[in-house]
C-alpha cells in the first residue's frame, strides 16, 4: 500500500510541475532515489509518464484556447503570438526537445499546442525530452555519472 502511495505522489507531483505551478519533481525523485526503497525503473517510469501526462494537457490547453485569440480578453496579445508562431515556424518541432528546461520548457508545450504541432509528434519529442532528463537526474543521484 505505501509503494502505491508513493508512485501516486510522485505521478501527481511530476504531472503539476509540468503546469505552471512552482513545484520540483526532481526534489521529490532525488529523495525517493536516496531512499532506496522502490525499484528506479519504476520511479523513472512513473515520474515520466506523470510529467509527460501534464505536458500534454498544457498541448490540449494550447489547441482549445487558440480559439479565442481575437477576443478582447485573451490573456496573449496578437503580436506576442506571431513573435512565438515566428520562432516556432523556424526551429519548429524540434525546439520540443527543451520541454524539460525550466521555465521555457511549461510555455513551449502551450504554444506547440496553439501552433497545432500534430499529438504523435509532440508526444515522441516530449517523451524523449523528459525521460532523458530523469534518466540522468537518476545517473548522477546514484553516482553512475560522476
Amino acid at each position: 500500500m505505501t509503494d502505491i502511495i508513493v508512485y501516486a505522489g510522485l505521478f501527481s507531483t511530476a504531472l503539476l510541475a509540468a503546469s505552471i505551478l512552482p513545484l520540483m519533481s526532481e526534489a521529490l525523485l532525488t529523495g525517493l532515489l536516496i531512499a532506496g526503497k522502490q525499484p528506479v525503473g519504476v520511479l523513472l517510469l512513473v515520474a515520466s509518464v506523470g510529467n509527460i501526462t501534464g505536458s500534454t494537457i498544457n498541448w490540449w490547453l494550447g489547441r482549445s484556447v487558440e480559439q479565442f485569440r481575437d477576443r478582447k480578453w485573451f490573456p496573449v496579445k496578437k503580436e506576442s503570438l506571431l513573435r512565438a508562431e515566428n520562432w516556432y515556424s523556424h526551429y519548429g518541432r524540434w525546439s520540443l526537445l527543451l520541454s524539460w528546461v525550466p521555465v521555457i520548457g511549461d510555455p513551449l508545450t502551450l504554444t506547440a499546442g496553439v501552433l497545432r504541432e500534430p499529438l504523435w509528434s509532440f508526444l515522441l519529442l516530449v517523451s524523449v525530452a523528459k525521460t532523458f532528463r530523469y534518466i540522468v537526474l537518476a545517473a548522477v543521484v546514484l553516482g553512475i555519472l560522476k
